[in-house]
């Protein structure tokens, strides 16, 4: 389940993350529940609380908005727009192979495997089919132990 998939993109994966992130932090954006500033709190305090970074500063809704489209967002936003998203009943999915790439990335930044078959099985039912490539090329990237 977990072997090297093949290159679905001629971009290389890490490049593919970066592109996604924006499209996680907007997926975020568009499915929470309140206005950009308040997301953008709920933000910056779900990283603090559940120690997935630690925001220099509470952004604005203005720079989460500019995160979800031209600018990367910080590492921090995009591993805990994820974190808010598998929590959230309507089960949401990546939107495309982009975003998949930057869900599988962050999902493994955000607990500790031993295995990539492990961080698969851990994921909700939903995810697993729809992850399970962009895992494998995540699980390729995190052991390469690429330094950034």
């Amino acid at each position: 389940m977990c072997e090297r998939p093949d290159e679905t993109s001629s971009r290389p994966f890490y490049a593919r993350v970066l592109a996604g992130s924006s499209k996680l932090v907007g997926h975020w954006l568009m499915l929470g529940q309140a206005n950009p500033d308040r997301l953008a709190m709920i933000l910056a305090d779900t990283a603090r609380i559940a120690k997935l970074g630690e925001p220099e500063s509470t952004p604005d809704g203005v720079t989460l908005t500019h995160w979800s489209g031209d600018a990367t967002p910080p590492r921090w936003a995009a591993r805990t727009a994820l974190f808010l998203l598998v929590q959230m009943p309507a089960k949401p999915l990546p939107r495309d192979h982009d975003e998949a790439c930057a869900w599988a990335y962050c999902w493994l930044h955000n607990r500790e495997f031993e295995a990539c078959e492990t961080a698969h099985a851990s994921l909700p039912e939903h995810l697993r089919d729809c992850l399970a490539a962009p895992l494998a090329e995540a699980w390729q990237d995190y052991r390469g132990l690429r330094l950034i």
